[in-house]
């Protein structure tokens, strides 16, 4: 039983008088006592009743209330015949300690109250039997918005479920409510979780055992961390009905994985590309952006691989949008590119269930990204700022997690795939050398796609060996080489602009350009050598 349920019973005339965010609180039963430390018989999770016998002085309050919250109690009901009135002091005590203290009339014996709670957890016992019930209604077949009908209308629970990035996939919340839990989801420490909002406490508590960043939660209203196993179960029914989403959408993403490969081998057939758009959705003239995503995740023990739960995390960015996205090389089991045999890319079985050639084998595990054909119900650049809005919010919440996606320009027909997944691919490669975020074909064409598909040592090499000459002498002579080296590319080797942003006077940009010049061997007059320093500055 909660507190809110015994305040409301009105033949009791409980009065509340502090601990109003407490009211969910339930609590285990009924002790009546007046002894000024009555530890030894609580247990924790009840409703004490006092007459407050053993108040002599203010103090005495503290020290009571002070007990009660250390051995764990509910609320405290405090009667009014001996003192005449309920003491501020033991107000302003419970309010100190967060203990909901209920005022009981003169008229109100404690013995009515405690027959009063009796019936009401036998109440409660029924609520379980209807809670299982429901459990077995969902094993059955009821859906989402099912659930949260019979959540409502058997135990007078309210509850919704939201992605990780505040997309609201089943009940009923505020938009606003939906976006702090899903950022509470991704930053509790433990599940189930409690938090309170605007619109009043809610419970969060996770949905199966995926990675948080595709993850879904659970969010009941009100305090049930003292009845988790009725959270636990509701999670269970929650993961059930995702379980068996995924089995549809286990076909969509290989549908996808088998155009995408088909697309990108040589000898595939027009008809073949044409007939595989068509089973993933999109017509010929319907336009459409490919995505490519990776996610690495944080720690060094996580069992979802970059690939597959960047997938996954994409199918939930883009939610209520239904996607598909396939983990590239999963379904023929070559790499992006390879020449395979058209036969094998339409559709040959393998003994394991996949579909390809054993030339260039690759494992889901050793996959590189996943790629998602992406109808567009808006422009592209609305779908971008889609993707960085919910990378945003993820990297928000999960710290060290990195989502790195690319998105190809608009496309239209299947003969646009292969392009659509090469540009999707470098803008991706893009996001990663920026550690993380999403990146556009608009972004690709610039000397910046050129460094993101240079190995990483090899432009750390590369910055090194020019740069780090001046990183040196500006280190020991307290200098702005590498400074103005960047700025006089930007002023497009201007002395006189470059001076201005500086703050400087132009001979003291000529010296510093010779001594660049010196320690560096290059010659800043040339195009061929500025351009070299200008990428080892974009490298560094």
């Amino acid at each position: 039983m909660r507190i809110r349920d015994l305040v409301g019973i009105t033949e009791l005339g409980l009065t509340l008088l502090v601990g109003e965010e407490h009211l969910d609180r339930p609590f285990t039963g009924v002790q009546i006592t007046d002894l000024p430390d009555p530890r030894r018989y609580l247990s924790g999770g009840e409703l004490v009743l006092s007459g407050l016998m053993w108040r002599n002085q203010p103090a005495d309050s503290a020290r009571f209330v002070a007990r009660l919250a250390e051995a764990g109690v509910a609320a405290l009901g405090a009667g009014s015949a001996w003192l005449g009135m309920v003491p501020d002091d033991l107000v302003e005590a419970c309010a100190a300690h967060g203990l909901p203290l209920l005022r009981v009339p003169v008229e109100v014996s404690f013995r009515s109250v405690a027959e009063m709670v009796v019936p009401r957890n036998a109440e409660l016992r029924d609520a379980l039997g209807r809670h299982r019930r429901i459990v077995a209604a969902v094993a059955e077949g009821a859906g989402l918005p099912e659930l949260f009908a019979l959540m409502d209308t058997e135990l007078g629970m309210t509850g919704a479920v939201v992605s990780a990035t505040g997309g609201l996939v089943a009940g009923t919340l505020r938009e606003a409510d939906a976006v702090r839990l899903a950022h509470e989801y991704l930053t509790a420490s433990r599940l189930p979780h409690l938090t309170r909002t605007s619109s009043g406490a809610f419970t969060i508590f996770g949905v199966g055992r995926e990675h948080r960043a595709a993850g879904w939660a659970l969010v009941c209203g009100g305090d049930l961390l003292g009845e988790a196993d009725l959270g636990f179960e509701l999670a269970a029914c929650v993961a059930l009905e995702r379980t068996r989403a995924e089995g549809v959408r286990e076909v969509e993403r290989r549908l996808v994985g088998q155009l995408v490969e088909l697309a990108v081998s040589v000898g595939s057939g027009q008809a073949e590309l044409n007939a595989g758009l068509r089973a993933c959705g999109i017509g010929q003239a319907e336009p459409y952006s490919v995505v490519s995503v990776t996610v690495s995740p944080a720690g060094e023990t996580v069992r979802d691989d970059p690939a597959a739960l960047g997938g996954r995390v994409l199918e939930e960015l883009l939610r209520p949008l239904r996607v598909a996205a396939a983990v590239a090389g999963a379904w023929t089991g070559t790499e992006p590119g390879t020449v395979v045999d058209p036969a094998a890319a339409a559709g040959t079985e393998r003994a394991d269930g996949g579909v390809g050639t054993r030339a260039g084998a690759r494992s889901r595990e050793s996959a590189e990204e996943a790629v998602a054909l992406v109808p567009l119900v808006g422009t592209a650049k609305e779908l971008a700022e889609t993707l960085r809005a919910g990378e945003r919010a993820l990297a928000a919440g999960l710290r060290g997690t990195r989502v790195s996606i690319g998105v190809s320009a608009v496309l239209a027909g299947s003969a646009a795939i292969r392009g659509g997944v090469e540009e999707a691919r470098h803008a991706r490669r893009l996001a990663q050398a920026r550690g993380g975020g999403v990146a556009t074909s608009d972004e690709i064409y610039t000397h910046a796609l050129l460094l993101a598909t240079v190995p990483g040592d090899v432009r750390r090499s590369f910055a090194a060996r020019l740069l780090d000459p001046l990183v040196d002498y500006d280190r020991r002579h307290q200098s702005e080489l590498v400074l103005t080296l960047g700025m006089f590319l930007d002023c497009v080797g201007s002395w006189n602009a470059c001076a201005e942003r500086l703050h400087v006077h132009v001979n003291t940009v000529r010296y510093r350009i010779r001594r660049v010049e010196e320690l560096t061997g290059r010659d800043l007059s040339t195009m061929a050598d500025r351009v070299d320093l200008f990428l080892a500055l974009q490298a560094s």
